[in-house]
């Protein structure tokens, strides 16, 4: 069990990627802080059946990545309960599409809000327990838009590019504290948000054109994320890694 005694945050757990990290880190035995903007049964139901298949503790945790108290106070409340976090994994995420032109300032400004400011609030909230404890994984899902620049992502490109930077300049900070810090970039994921974002026209251009001629399975994008966050890959860090069939 690649996590088994580890202390896991992860963000967006309720569906799409979210959901399979939380499902893999649970079959790996972490203790998982799970953080969705808001429960329901659905998800609560999904935690007990995953408890109790894999004998390890999930604790949900509720806040609005629009609300930076909501963010500071769910991070308190993580850093009341624990001596020691061990992974961090910002998975949670928004998106738009719309050519730039047509993109407006409170659009641009919410899709940061989201993407960058909060997560980097997060993490930076959580950091002394990890530095404390001189050890550390810290993971954001960005996206292989952030790198190609994908036309009408101009506002949701940005903001996973900004993700990319900071974590390049954070692993080169807090190294020194034998914490790692990395990004996965996913191409074309076959989740909700995709779906709901990508019309059918270009979503089969896109596959086309992509080696293994399909788009990834959720699951695949959190095997990545379990070897990053495992032991495992203790000198791999600042790195973007594309995880994208070949795009």
């Amino acid at each position: 069990m690649l996590l088994k005694n580890k202390i896991a945050v992860l963000t967006g757990c309720n569906k799409g990627i979210g959901k399979e990290i939380l499902n893999l880190f649970s079959k790996n035995k972490a203790k998982i802080y799970a953080c969705v903007r808001k429960t329901n049964d659905k998800f609560l139901q999904d935690i007990k059946i995953l408890k109790k298949n894999n004998q390890n503790k999930i604790i949900p945790i509720e806040f609005d990545l629009n609300n930076e108290i909501e963010v500071k106070n769910a991070a308190n409340q993580i850093i009341k309960s624990e001596k020691k976090i061990d992974i961090i994994v910002n998975n949670a995420g928004s998106i738009h599409t719309s050519i730039f032109q047509m993109t407006t300032s409170k659009v641009i400004r919410e899709i940061f809000e989201v993407n960058f400011f909060s997560q980097s609030i997060f993490t930076q909230s959580l950091l002394k327990l990890m530095v404390k404890n001189n050890k550390g994984s810290i993971l954001f899902i960005s996206s292989s838009s952030a790198i190609d620049g994908n036309e009408g992502r101009s506002a949701y490109s940005s903001s996973k590019a900004a993700i990319n930077t900071l974590a390049k300049i954070l692993s080169r900070e807090l190294g020194k504290f034998n914490i790692r810090v990395n990004t996965i970039a996913p191409g074309l994921t076959d989740t909700d948000m995709m779906r709901k974002n990508t019309p059918d026209n270009v979503l089969n251009e896109v596959i086309s054109s992509i080696s293994l001629k399909r788009v990834a399975k959720p699951e695949e994008i959190a095997n990545v994320a379990l070897l990053l966050s495992s032991d495992l890959m203790s000198y791999v860090t600042g790195q973007v890694i594309r995880v994208d069939g070949g795009m």
